[in-house]
Formats: C-alpha cells, structure tokens, sequence
C-alpha cells in the first residue's frame, strides 16, 4: 500500500509540474513579428502637420481603427519593474531596451485592448501583443495577476503575469493622444499622425478615460513616425525630406514619467 501511495504522489507531482512548465511556456503559440522594423520619428508644427495630412491622404490609406474624423484616440498604460529598468534604459541610450504596456484603442466603430509588448535595437523595432479582458486588466491592476496567470491561454499575457510576480512590474504612468494613421499593405509602411499628446497619473481610470491629463508637448508640437521593414519608397520619402524636418528620438512613455516627476 504504501508503494502504490507513493507511485501515486509521483504520478501526480509529475502532472503537475508539467501543468506548470506548460503555463510558464511564454512562447508557445505567441505572436511575433517577422522581422524587426525600421522607426523614424520627427517633430512637426501645426503647419506640417496640416500639409503633411494633405498629402498622404491623397495617395495613402487610413488604417482600420479610424473613424469618421479618419483619426482616432490612443491610451496607453505604461508598467516598469522595481528599478524602473525600461525609463532609465532609455535615458542611458541603451540600443537594445523593451516596454510593457496596455493599450486601448477607439475611434469608430473599432475599441479594444491589447497587452503590447515593444523591444528595441538599434533604432528598430519589434512588437508583440495579444487580447486582453478588462477582467484581466482589473486583476493585473489590482496587484492579482496569478489570477490571470492560470486561466488564460495567452502565452504573452501569462509572461506579463510572471514578470509583474517576479519583478514588481506596476503602472508608471498614462499616454493619450489623437492619431491619424496611414498604411501601405504591399510595401508594409505605416505612418503615423501623433497630437494633443498628453499624461496622466490617474491608473483607476485608464479604461473610463476621464483622467487629468497634463500635455506633454506645446500645442504646436506633434510626432510623426514612419515605420518600414527595408526600403522606404522614394514618393514618401519626398513628401517627408520636403519640409526639413531632422529626425529626433522620442519616447512618450519617457518624456511622460520626466513630466510627472516635474523634471521637464
């Protein structure tokens, strides 16, 4: 009897460690990108802005999230870990950093929220995201995300749950902006409209919307971003070199944590 007891609690113990390698495999079955993609950003004014939205709409097509207007809002809830690794990678100019965040998008007929997980090297970039629940977001929120961790099949989702276990990931801070956003499916090249950029501290209404909100740059300062895998098409890049603008590096989730800390 008590051989068979013990082949029984080594049966089950195995089963059991399997169960849990098979959640903790954050991989399997995840979502990624092909390739990493180049990300260019510059600032524009009112003015470029308005001629730069003239122009690609005229050979380009908005992107499925946009509504009427042909735009759209964007918020982002942005986590880091214990020692704030992603804010002070990108301050030090770290070539290879990452960013957890989760993201709702609305405008038309098209609301949802991702988990998004973004890394960076060498100027380019590579994003996996998948579906998250609002259930799901008020446990992460809550500080409960071993409830989530069990009961989804996300593989993605379930190492966002680990990290936040293992590495104290919490919400720093909130990114909203209008956005008008432009594809061409053939070449892979999507363009970006970025305004009223602001930031907010208020975490429990990240889903309602209705949080202060600080801007983050002056009314006539905006983001466009151009993002493609290899080659970016002459057309464009004559619309874009047309109007002298320098690429710069910005990062809205760093300018936002600089802003809340009252540094800029």
């Amino acid at each position: 009897m008590a051989s068979e007891n013990r082949v029984s609690r080594a049966i089950y113990s195995s089963e059991r460690d399997n169960t849990v390698l098979q959640k903790l495999s954050f991989f399997k079955r995840e979502k990624t990108s092909r390739q990493y993609r180049n990300e260019w950003k510059y600032r524009c004014n009112n003015q470029e802005l308005g001629l730069l939205e003239a122009r690609l709409n005229s050979i380009l097509s908005t992107d499925k999230h946009s509504g009427a207007s042909g735009g759209y809002s964007v918020r982002s809830l942005y986590f880091d870990d214990y020692v704030n690794t992603s804010a002070n990678q990108n301050q030090a100019g770290i070539p290879d950093r990452f960013k957890w965040r989760v993201r709702y998008y609305g405008g038309g007929t098209s609301k949802h929220m991702h988990l998004e997980f973004k890394r960076k090297r060498d100027g380019r970039g590579i994003k996996k995201s998948c579906k998250i629940t609002e259930e799901e977001f008020q446990h992460v929120l809550n500080g409960e995300p071993e409830k989530v961790l069990w009961n989804t099949d996300e593989a993605l989702l379930r190492r966002f749950c680990y990290e936040i276990m293992t590495r104290d990931f919490r919400p720093k801070v909130i990114i909203d902006y209008d956005r008008i956003a432009y594809t061409e499916p053939i070449a892979n090249i999507r363009i970006t409209l970025d305004k009223n950029i602001s930031v907010s501290y208020e975490f429990n209404k990240f889903l309602t919307g209705d949080y202060l909100k600080f801007p983050l740059l002056d009314a006539n300062n905006h983001i466009l971003e151009v993002k493609f895998d290899n080659i970016l098409p002459g057309y464009i890049r004559n619309i874009i070199d047309s109007y002298g603008m320098q690429q710069a590096s910005f990062s809205k989730y760093y300018f936002g944590r600089k802003k809340l800390e009252g540094l800029i």
